[in-house]
């Protein structure tokens, strides 16, 4: 009897080991904020289910990216997650995943053809036409709410030249300052930090010493957000004297906006992307049918109500 509970145990140990699918995640990079957080949503959720997950870090190279897509395909992965390091370049990602037969979910960057993706392929992120609205139309609402609403200076941190998300960002904030209630701030200068604070701390440092006093600074992500306030800092310009706004709501910029530096963040559920990722790669392999475009909603962030996203990202 004894003997026959041993196997009856070892065989579902073992059919369990087998039922258990390989997903291979392709992420930019393991250098950048955000993508570590949507890293560990993935992870946190794969351990929830049971699912194998093989990590690769493309180092912001889309060549890598794609390579590493194809030695997923060649192990024999049962689906693909990727980040997308630049959105044209998915056209090559989608076409080799399609070809292979393997679920890919793009995460977080929406690709170039999304309207395209063939079967057992899903996109899940979140709107960016939201993201950059919110944190300008909040900085505008602050800057009128100081009296500031006669003429003031603003500059504009991109994330990077190649990524979607931080192109749309900006074209949110220039939608805004066009606006009839916000068209007091000026333009001043933009340009990318590559989405870090340090080039971010550098590129500010480098505006401040041409003779460029920000009001504002709108920038595509906390970590530039938090490089600009180092170099506002280290220049001895109050805080108190200069808006910055960001997006992610991660723990360093709330704690930021708790010391009175960063003004307003754009909470982006890393959570909720990266394990919505593998609970849809998961599903299509599977078979079950998913929707093409799943969005997680953005939410603003500030003072009012910045206790409900402490320790979210």
């Amino acid at each position: 009897m004894r003997k026959l509970l041993f196997a009856a145990g070892l065989f579902a140990l073992l059919a369990g080991q087998a039922s258990a699918q390989t997903v291979g995640v392709s992420l930019v990079s393991f250098d950048i904020n955000f993508q570590t957080l949507l890293r560990e949503g993935i992870q946190k959720r794969a351990t929830e289910v049971g699912a194998d997950v093989q990590f690769e870090d493309a180092q912001n190279d889309s060549g890598k990216q794609l390579d590493q897509v194809r030695n997923f395909i060649a192990s024999g992965v049962d689906a693909i997650i990727v980040t997308l390091v630049d959105t044209s370049a998915s056209q090559a990602i989608t076409a080799a995943a399609e070809e292979a037969g393997i679920p890919l979910v793009y995460v977080n960057l929406a690709p170039q053809d999304l309207s395209k993706l063939p079967e057992k392929q899903a996109y899940v992120g979140s709107d960016e036409t939201e993201s950059g609205t919110l944190s300008a139309f909040e900085a505008c609402k602050i800057l009128r709410s100081e009296g500031k609403a006669k003429g003031v200076n603003g500059y504009i941190i991109i994330g990077s030249l190649s990524h979607q998300a931080a192109l749309q960002r900006t074209k949110d904030v220039e939608d805004i300052v066009a606006t009839d209630m916000c068209n007091f701030i000026k333009i001043r200068e933009k340009q990318s930090s590559d989405w870090a604070r340090e080039k971010s701390l550098n590129l500010v440092t480098n505006w401040l010493s041409s003779g460029g006093v920000p009001d504002v600074i709108f920038a595509n992500n906390d970590e530039s957000a938090l490089g600009a306030i180092l170099a506002l800092k280290a220049a001895n310009i109050s805080m108190k004297d200069v808006v910055v706004v960001g997006v992610d709501a991660t723990a360093d910029a709330l704690s930021s906006m708790k010391a009175g530096e960063l003004d307003a963040t754009v909470f982006q559920n890393a959570n909720a992307q990266g394990g919505g990722g593998l609970d849809v790669a998961l599903k299509l392999v599977k078979g079950e049918k998913v929707d093409k475009v799943n969005y997680v909603p953005f939410e603003l962030v500030n003072l009012k109500n910045i206790d409900e996203y402490v320790g979210k990202n």
